[in-house]
């Protein structure tokens, strides 16, 4: 895997402001702060994304969230919080490196700061949604 902008700000070569470190993962504010507090948490052992990622850089992942969506929590009292992790240049992952998104969200967030979510719910009724479902479901067996 070639170096990403990621492995840089990890190893210290571009400037990040670090919110937690371990051996495993490093999270840091996102440049963009699409809401106050957007924090990137990435994994030190780089992989480009989900697919490519092994069972225990996921489990160190998975510990790390809940610390540093608490930390953010504390901080600021949003009212929400999405985690977003995009796989592909087709799901809009820009930077080829695994990574999460951990996003506040609040109350009266547009001041400038705003985030749109667009669902589907009203044009895949329950039938396809079913359907959907069970063939991913069977995937399991």
């Amino acid at each position: 895997m070639s170096e990403t902008i990621f492995s840089k700000i990890i190893d210290g070569e571009i400037p990040s402001h670090k919110v937690y470190e371990d051996e495993y993962v490093y999270a840091f504010l996102d440049i963009s702060q699409v809401t106050k507090g957007h924090t990137l948490l990435v994994p030190k052992k780089p992989s480009a994304n989900i697919f490519e990622t092994d069972e225990a850089t996921m489990q160190h992942i998975g510990a790390a969230l809940p610390k540093v969506a608490n930390a953010i929590k504390k901080a600021f009292n949003p009212d929400g919080l999405n985690i977003i992790q995009n796989n592909g240049e087709f799901a809009d992952q820009s930077v080829f490196h695994l990574h999460f998104h951990l996003l506040p969200r609040y109350e009266n967030d547009t001041d400038g700061f705003g985030y749109h979510w667009e669902t589907h719910e009203d044009t895949i009724d329950d039938d396809m949604k079913a359907q959907l479902a069970k063939e991913i479901a069977n995937q399991f067996n």
